[in-house]
């Protein structure tokens, strides 16, 4: 699997690409709360899109995108590497004339986004290292992700608080540096709420290889198992079990599409629970949910690995009204469309 670009050049334009469908935002509104999450997202990759393309002033178009649902651009996180504009903070700010009610509790006071991939010239080759280290369950190691993580902490312990007030968002390879600063923070006790849009999930769908659902079932329960039966010879101890556990009060918000190849494991991943359970499994499954096969033959040869895709709890949507081709579906463009056809259920460890 390789993580690509899904956000495209037609979709800078808020006025004509953006859900200026939304004149008010209900914040109790799920469906609200997302396209805003996701448009903010599509500031980020804009904003870097600017920075390359020398977009300034009134010629840049990154900030119709925060600016219309009255947000402010506080700060941006910038790479190390190949200085590229990967995150964003930005402060809600409704203006005085609006409704009291407007700061309600479900807004967020401030909202840390960031971008996945895209395929311009002066980012794309970090961005695909950092996709191919997504792969290798190493993501956690790079600058990118240890600069979200300390932002975002010294964000939380600014504001004060238990981070009730601020959300992640991230699309693509952003989703999976949210992830781990997620997680990174829950460990702490602190959970954010999460908007996660087409998160990357490294491993084969057995949905496009396999066609009968019986065998699909039969195949991931022995995978179970034997993931299971290879991380109890491997570990001794119950730490992981304990530090995995500790993440569950923590439940993000995933959003995918069945027809995308990146994140449509995700569908499979929590279904096997479910089905690991209805045959008297749930223990095994509790063991080998937490584990994957790479991240256990990387433990086999001494080597250190973080799969980071693996939560213990969620929401997760499916878009069932997504495009069958897979790069279409896992656009960030899905998310802030109007009269989706959405499917959403609740997981818990």
């Amino acid at each position: 699997m390789v993580v690509m670009a899904s956000e495209s050049d037609n979709t800078d334009n808020f006025n004509s690409s953006g859900p200026s469908h939304l004149k008010k935002v209900n914040w109790d509104q799920a469906c609200h709360r997302k396209s805003v999450a996701a448009s903010l997202v599509q500031g980020v990759y804009v904003l870097e899109k600017d920075r390359q393309e020398q977009r300034k002033g009134p010629d840049s178009l990154a900030c119709h995108w925060w600016e219309f649902f009255h947000f402010q651009l506080l700060d941006t996180l910038i790479d190390d590497d190949d200085s590229s504009i990967f995150g964003a903070i930005y402060e809600f700010k409704p203006q005085s004339s609006m409704c009291k009610d407007t700061l309600h509790k479900s807004s967020p006071h401030y909202v840390i986004a960031f971008r996945g991939t895209i395929i311009k010239p002066k980012s794309f080759f970090r961005d695909m290292k950092l996709d191919l280290n997504i792969l290798k369950n190493g993501l956690h190691r790079k600058s990118r992700s240890k600069i979200a993580a300390k932002t975002v902490r010294k964000m939380v312990d600014s504001v004060g608080g238990n981070g009730s007030n601020i959300w992640l968002a991230g699309h693509s390879l952003g989703s999976s540096i949210a992830l781990h600063v997620g997680k990174t923070m829950a460990k702490s006790g602190i959970s954010i709420e999460s908007f996660l849009f087409n998160p990357p999930f490294p491993s084969a769908t057995l949905d496009k290889i396999i066609k009968s659902k019986g065998m699909k079932r039969g195949i991931r329960f022995v995978g179970s198992f034997l993931k299971a039966g290879l991380a109890i010879a491997i570990n001794s101890d119950n730490s992981y079990d304990d530090s995995f556990a500790a993440l569950s009060d923590w439940v993000p918000c995933l959003f995918v599409n069945s027809s995308d190849y990146i994140c449509s494991a995700y569908i499979e991943y929590f279904e096997n629970r479910i089905d690991m359970e209805d045959i008297g499994a749930g223990s095994v499954e509790k063991i080998a949910t937490r584990n994957s096969a790479r991240s256990l033959m990387m433990s086999v040869f001494g080597k250190e690995s973080d799969p980071l895709h693996l939560i213990p709890s969620a929401i997760l949507t499916e878009n069932l009204t997504a495009p069958t081709d897979w790069i279409k579906a896992h656009g960030i463009d899905l998310w802030w469309k109007q009269d989706l056809k959405l499917e959403s259920n609740r997981h818990k460890y």
